[in-house]
């Protein structure tokens, strides 16, 4: 008699099915769990920093980077060209105005200044010889003046004479209409004598005054040249440090070319870097501070480039009061720019955490410390210590601080 077989009620293909089935659901209900916004994660409190929310006074400002530079720089440019014959300093030399510096040679400007120099010379034999032509002329003048001033003397007295001696029949009409002739004609001969003096006195006049004037031109063009030749000697324009001097014996240089600088030690300057995103919040008068050798420090800005070169334009900062002992040249000084007034406002400590949060939310921890959750926040100014908080925080309230990048998306943290 056969025994029936009795038939299995799972088969191992159902069994794979179940159990894929199982761990399907699982990994569900895992993603759910993660994605719920109810996600947990232990936290050691050792490995976060927290701090707590306050009011206090408020400043917003940015930090940048400065380097010292004197108040003034005068440079030095080559007024004439020319071949480097002489280097009476050595670069750093602290100098006087008017200390010479090195001396260029320039035969074309050097003749050129011996041609004016005979130019005005021999203008100045020729002006000589012409004032003398005229002084000797004049003199003729004046005296052939006085010759017609003596003959109308002369015939003014004889026509008189002959007319009384007329009127008395003494002598005939023949000779005093001869005497009156003369006398007529001897006032003519003074009347065209005046005007030739006159004209003369006036041509002289205008010839001299023609003359000094070209001689004025002259001179003045000589003196220029002379000027030109004495600026081969490069001197000091003002009293400081001689900087960047860049002449060698033998060495050519061009009209134009930059020689050196002189700084100015009277006192300091600082030129500072800021972020084109600033540039319509910086203006003359704002002030920044800065600490050296432990004391703080105020500067003032005076003048804003508004040329912007790879992102960033330039202020010049002055110093408002002492300027610290033992600054040197190019030091590098980091400032803090004010770019608002003080005022009360509830601030939290800057940290990493921004970076992962973009100022929009924060852990905040609970009262009894043991866990930390998700508040949303809103964010005002800020300066190199704290940001304004605007809104979803209180004072005393303390929060994680430090860097979630290891947090994950979790929305609670349990401290241990």
């Amino acid at each position: 008699m056969d025994v029936p077989i009795k038939k299995k009620q799972f088969s191992n293909s159902k069994i794979a099915l179940i159990v894929g089935g199982l761990a399907l659901l699982a990994l569900i209900v895992f993603v759910i769990m993660s994605t719920s916004g109810g996600s947990k994660l232990n936290v050691a409190k050792e490995r976060i920093s927290t701090n707590i929310v306050k009011n206090d006074v408020f400043q917003e400002n940015i930090p940048v980077n400065g380097i010292v530079l004197p108040i003034t720089t005068i440079y030095l440019d080559a007024l004439e060209g020319g071949r480097v014959e002489e280097k009476f300093v050595e670069d750093g030399a602290i100098m006087k105005k008017g200390e010479p510096i090195l001396r260029l040679s320039n035969t074309d400007l050097e003749l050129s200044l011996i041609n004016q120099e005979t130019s005005v010379y021999n203008l100045l034999t020729q002006m000589q010889i012409s004032q003398n032509a005229a002084r000797q002329n004049t003199i003729n003048r004046r005296n052939q003046f006085t010759d017609v001033e003596n003959s109308l003397i002369e015939a003014k007295r004889l026509y008189d004479l002959n007319q009384r001696l007329y009127d008395k029949d003494a002598i005939g009409r023949q000779d005093y209409e001869s005497s009156k002739n003369n006398y007529e004609y001897q006032k003519q001969r003074m009347q065209l004598a005046k005007q030739v003096l006159q004209q003369d006195s006036i041509a002289t006049k205008q010839e001299v005054g023609q003359s000094r004037s070209s001689y004025a031109r002259t001179k003045s063009a000589l003196e220029l040249m002379r000027k030109k030749v004495g600026d081969l000697v490069v001197r000091a324009p003002v009293d400081g440090q001689l900087t960047s001097l860049d002449a060698e014996i033998g060495q050519s240089k061009n009209k134009g070319e930059r020689l050196g600088q002189i700084d100015v030690l009277s006192g300091f300057k600082v030129r500072v870097d800021i972020d084109e995103h600033y540039i319509s919040r910086i203006y003359s008068g704002q002030k920044g501070s800065f600490s050296f050798n432990n004391k703080q420090y105020t500067l003032v800005i005076k003048k804003v480039y508004t040329q912007v070169a790879n992102g960033r334009f330039q202020v010049d900062m002055h110093f408002e009061g002492d300027i610290p002992e033992g600054i040197r040249r190019g030091q590098n000084l980091q400032i803090r720019v004010a770019l608002s007034a003080e005022k009360q406002a509830l601030l939290v400590a800057k940290g990493g955490f921004f970076q992962k949060t973009g100022g929009n939310w924060i852990f905040k921890i609970s009262e009894d410390g043991d866990t930390a959750y998700k508040v949303n926040i809103r964010l005002g100014s800020q300066n190199t210590e704290y940001y304004e908080v605007l809104e979803g925080l209180n004072p005393g309230d303390k929060v994680v601080t430090s860097s979630y990048d290891s947090f994950g998306d979790v929305e609670e943290l349990i401290l241990k």
